[in-house]
């Protein structure tokens, strides 16, 4: 074996003996340090998006031509950025003529000698594009984020989700292996789970493959107690698990809108196609099952949002290609306290600028009221609606007023107290006459046609508008019990609800005493125990079935004993009117 010897140095001093530095040349014994220039691009070179300058006034139409003419991606009407993608979806949608700035987004500006960093965190905090500018203006505009690691929530995620979850979240993971697919969970799901909001009890599952085969699947591995409802038309099924709730599996999906305000068409697509179709930045986030470590998909930078507790639209047409979304704006803002930013605040005002929608469904409408009435903050949710100006989506002559307000802000409470005294009222029927009530009639008539009620639902909404008023106060003066009960008999309880919400404490009163006490109440004597007294058969019976009913409701009768010698009066005075 061949040793090769140590290099050694004459003059190596000793440990601990210091040696002066020369200029250019290293301390004795140390590596010669070499230091390299590092290479930053900026902002500039990183360009891969052209703008084109438009001018202020131009339509969709006309920039649309010139984007396209140019092979830009995003065109300047003068401070204003509006994305080719944006321009093509309202092209889509029928709105050439609509102003281009009308459509302009919020996109971040960086000077071009800005650093990489700086784009890419623009880029990740959900930027559709960051504009570099020149010394002349617009150097052009960066879009490809590049390859980054979604961030992992871990432990962080898994420790707010309740045990059962945690274990259906596994099967679908293995299941989806099984079959060939891949499993994420999404919407306010996570969400919530990134604002500390608590365990949910149901679950959103996106998968990328058959999402109706992965429910099959799942239902199986959870146990015989879980239940499929599969809805192949939208690729999605829910499965409902006792112990856990209901765990909706949808196909990942691409929508594509043919009509504001119409269905939109879905196909399969990958989970980021998935996700850029959803209405708001905090609901398009999603987190990948496979991965072992619960990685968050975020492309349109939804925990920035939720950290700032703000509600985004994805792209300037979100609302006018679904209305339904400025609904759910107002829902979500007012259950999870987040503010609408002012870009969406202005999308919301261009879709109903657009209106109305007729391809938009009344139905559709009245199910978002439905569900608004469902959730935590109701109220202020429809509230928030009505000061924006959202009911003109009825009629578009409605106009919202203080005395509207204020009897939403009554309406959670009254229809709690509806419930336990045993009405059987349709929540959104006695909201839409809170909404209603202070309209021209004319106007009331169509937006009860334009939520889509037809024959005695109409009818009967109609007739509590025109008399609920004039009964509540009608109440107020009644003096005796018959009198009062009489006011109410035979309305449908959605009427009595109604006149218990629009009158004060005596019309509440009295629908609580009627549904308690009057409403079923009866005479102890029959129809053919006052015709044995001598009553004759006929209408004489009813009226004085009814007399003894409204005499035992004011008290005037309180024992089968009583009621019989009424009847005996009555015979008495019945035939000596008769004879004479």
């Amino acid at each position: 074996m061949t040793t090769v010897p140590r290099e050694t140095s004459p003059s190596r001093p000793s440990r601990g003996t210091a040696v002066p530095a020369r200029r250019g040349v290293a301390p004795p014994g140390l590596a010669r340090r070499r230091s390299y220039p590092q290479v930053e691009p900026g902002a500039a070179a990183l360009v891969d998006v052209a703008v084109v300058p438009v001018r202020a006034a131009a339509t969709v139409g006309e920039a649309l031509r010139q984007v396209r003419a140019r092979d830009a991606g995003l065109a300047a009407a003068g401070d204003r950025w509006v994305t080719r993608q944006d321009l093509a979806r309202a092209a889509h949608l029928g709105l050439d003529g609509l102003r281009a700035d009308a459509l302009a987004r919020p996109l971040p500006v960086v000077d071009a000698r800005a650093s990489e960093v700086t784009v890419r965190r623009h880029l990740a905090a959900g930027a559709a594009l960051v504009v570099v500018r020149g010394r002349r203006g617009p150097a052009g505009a960066v879009a490809a984020a590049g390859a980054m690691a979604p961030p992992s929530l871990g432990a962080r995620f898994a420790g707010r989700l309740s045990e059962t979850a945690r274990h259906a979240l596994g099967a679908a993971a293995r299941v989806a292996a099984e079959i060939g697919a891949r499993a994420y969970v999404a919407g306010g799901t996570v969400r919530d789970a990134l604002i500390a909001r608590g365990a949910r009890r149901d679950l959103d599952v996106v998968v990328e493959g058959d999402g109706l085969a992965l429910a099959r699947a799942l239902a199986a591995a959870l146990g015989p107690g879980a239940v499929v409802v599969e809805h192949a038309r939208f690729l999605t099924a829910s499965v409902t698990v006792e112990s856990l709730g209901r765990i909706d599996v949808a196909t990942a999906r691409a929508e594509r809108y043919e009509r504001p305000g119409a269905l939109p068409r879905v196909v399969p697509a990958t989970i980021g196609e998935d996700l850029a179709r959803r209405d708001f930045s905090v609901n398009a986030m999603a987190v990948d099952l496979a991965c072992g470590v619960f990685a968050l998909l975020d492309p349109f930078g939804g925990r920035a949002d939720a950290a700032r507790r703000r509600l985004r639209v994805l792209h300037p047409l979100s609302f006018v290609e679904d209305p339904t979304r400025i609904f759910r704006a107002a829902r979500y803002a007012a259950r999870l306290g987040f503010a609408i930013d002012a870009w969406t605040a202005r999308a919301q005002q261009l879709a109903l600028r657009l209106g109305p929608y007729p391809a938009l469904s009344g139905q559709r409408l009245l199910a978002e009221i439905d569900l608004i009435l469902g959730d935590a903050e109701p109220a202020a949710a429809l509230r928030r609606l009505g000061a924006g100006g959202v009911f003109r989506l009825l009629d578009p002559r409605y106009r919202f007023g203080p005395a509207t307000a204020e009897r939403l802000d009554r309406l959670p409470a009254r229809l709690a107290r509806g419930r336990e005294q045993g009405l059987r009222v349709a929540p959104a029927e006695v909201a839409v006459l809170a909404l209603l009530a202070d309209q021209p009639r004319e106007v009331a008539a169509a937006a009860l046609a334009r939520l889509g009620f037809t024959g005695e639902p109409r009818a009967r909404l109609e007739h509590a508008l025109e008399a609920g008023a004039a009964t509540a106060q009608a109440l107020a003066g009644a003096a005796r019990p018959s009198a009062r009960a009489a006011l109410l008999r035979g309305r449908s309880d959605v009427e009595l609800a109604w006149i218990a919400l629009v009158g004060g404490p005596a019309a509440q009163a009295a629908v609580a005493w009627f549904q308690a006490s009057a409403r079923d109440a009866r005479p102890t004597l029959g129809g053919d125990d006052v015709v044995g007294l001598g009553v004759p058969r006929g209408a004489a019976v009813t009226g004085v079935l009814a007399a003894l009913r409204d005499g035992r409701l004011d008290g005037a009768l309180g024992s089968r004993e009583d009621e019989a010698g009424f009847v005996r009066d009555w015979v008495q005075a019945h035939d000596a009117g008769r004879e004479d």
